[in-house]
């Protein structure tokens, strides 16, 4: 390992910081670029055709289309610290980098530690060879420190006196060492794999666990052929969800990072790289797709009509109020068709009608859930949502009513066909009542206490006392069976 050359004097050496994936864990021009989608959808079919020009004139037709936002984006807080203690021991630091000048000023104005700023600008791309050009001319060979994080940046710290590295990837730090007088490493290790497992949210596929509720409610569970149909549709859903989960998310950066839980998120806090996302997308939306050909026609339709409301929802739909409620609940049901296709049983309104206002009334609640932990933040309103404070006294009506409802809608289910059909004693069903009743008010109940987190299926998977209620509700099914 090279160690940095003595300097007589520190404060004529100065201090020069990248912005992508070193003073931010994140890439500037793909955030620019999904605050791009979210103006705007349809603005993306012209990103293409402004690449075609260079990178400059992308970065340029962007800037003209956002006001980019750099308050949540997820900084690297011990380079920060780090740069700040340099400058008040007397060194001067610069922020030097390949990303507009626009969003540079907007990110050296944000942190107020920075003595000057080095750009992208005027169809000039501030990149690798330039970068070094244009630093060499400023400042003089060996007269300045890099902190970069990309092989591209060893042009620049063959000239520099020494190297800051920022990386999760330890070869390549053991590398820069290896290679360059090194003042600091910031490395910090990130199993990517599980970030991945976390980020396309394996725990969610629980929801997806409604594809067999039809097989169960048709006492079909041990036909091998319905059940295996059924177990193909279930992963189908699962990684068409995840899929949803990941665009969402490059979607939804900004106002994920406001959030007191999403901010973890892998994307959001920038332990997943930009990219890595933008490459899961279309991986898992065509292996989702791809096995639902090993299904019927039906179900197919009815997993791209998934896909086409869910990508629609994230888009825009979600800021539109009660409709975002009734589309959640609406693609709650839809996996309970899916099922029913995947296993080609019949399905009963009954079902689908409990269903809607089941998952209507869970819906309602994370929506009241997110306003009640911005009411305790001070905010008035949730951050890409259509609602603010003033309406939890609706959602806090419509959410108990649409729970209640589909008590009445099970109730008035056990004296049809359908159920005197499958149970040879169906009033024995009428004992689920009360424990669904029970369940329902609970969970209203702790949510207006502010002890439910905001996706009530999360938090049923990990409530004891669902698990209660769970088992009693099967016990009542079987002895009515």
């Amino acid at each position: 390992m090279q160690q940095a050359k003595e300097i007589s004097n520190i404060k004529e050496t100065a201090l020069c910081l990248d912005l992508d994936g070193t003073l931010i864990r994140s890439d500037a021009l793909f955030e620019s670029i999904f605050q791009l989608a979210r103006v705007n959808p349809l603005l993306l079919f012209l990103v293409p055709f402004w690449l075609i020009k260079g990178k400059p004139n992308l970065k340029e037709e962007i800037d003209k289309r956002i006001d980019f936002k750099v308050d949540t984006l997820p900084y690297n807080q011990e380079l920060i610290d780090y740069a700040i203690n340099e400058r008040k021991n007397g060194r001067k630091i610069y922020l030097a980098t390949a990303s507009h000048i626009s969003i540079a000023d907007k990110v050296a104005k944000h942190l107020d530690i920075f003595d000057g700023v080095y750009a992208t600008k005027d169809g000039y791309n501030l990149k690798s060879e330039k970068k070094a050009k244009v630093l060499n001319e400023e400042f003089g060979k060996g007269n300045y420190v890099y902190a970069g994080d990309a092989k591209v940046d060893f042009n620049i710290w063959k000239d520099a006196a020494a190297a800051i590295v920022v990386s999760n990837n330890k070869s390549f730090v053991d590398t820069v060492n290896n290679k360059f007088p090194v003042e600091k490493s910031f490395y910090k290790e990130v199993n990517i794999f599980k970030k991945i497992i976390k980020e396309i949210r394996v725990y969610q596929w629980v929801k997806n666990l409604l594809l067999f509720l039809p097989i169960i409610l048709a006492h079909t569970l041990g036909n091998v052929t319905d059940l295996t149909n059924v177990f193909i549709g279930f992963f189908s859903f699962s990684i068409s969800a995840s899929f949803v989960y990941v665009l969402n998310d490059l979607l939804d950066l900004d106002s994920d990072r406001s959030h007191p839980r999403k901010k973890n998120r892998p994307l959001a806090s920038g332990d997943l790289p930009i990219q890595i996302g933008i490459i899961l997308v279309p991986i898992l939306l065509i292996t989702g797709i791809g096995l639902s050909f090993l299904l019927s026609q039906k179900f197919q339709i009815i997993l791209l009509s998934y896909i086409v409301i869910t990508t629609a929802y994230s888009f825009s739909l979600k800021k539109v109020p009660i409709l975002d409620i009734i589309l959640l609940a609406t693609l709650f049901t839809s996996r309970i068709v899916a099922g029913a296709f995947a296993a080609n049983v019949d399905l009963s309104m009954w079902i689908l009608a409990f269903s809607m206002f089941f998952f209507m009334s869970l819906a309602v609640l994370k929506r009241y859930t997110e306003l009640l932990v911005m009411k305790k933040k001070n905010e008035i309103e949730a951050k890409g949502r259509g609602y603010n404070i003033e309406d939890m006294g609706l959602l806090l009506s419509m959410g108990p009513a649409a729970g209640f409802l589909s008590v009445l809608v099970f109730v008035l289910y056990i004296d049809s066909t359908q159920a005197t059909g499958l149970y040879s004693e169906p009033k024995i069903l009428w004992l689920i009542t009360p424990v669904l009743l029970y369940w329902i008010s609970r969970i209203w109940h702790l949510s207006v206490r502010g002890k439910m987190t905001d996706d009530p299926i999360v938090f049923t998977g990990k409530d004891k006392v669902s698990y209660v209620v769970g088992l009693i509700i099967f016990i009542i099914a079987f002895l009515a069976a």
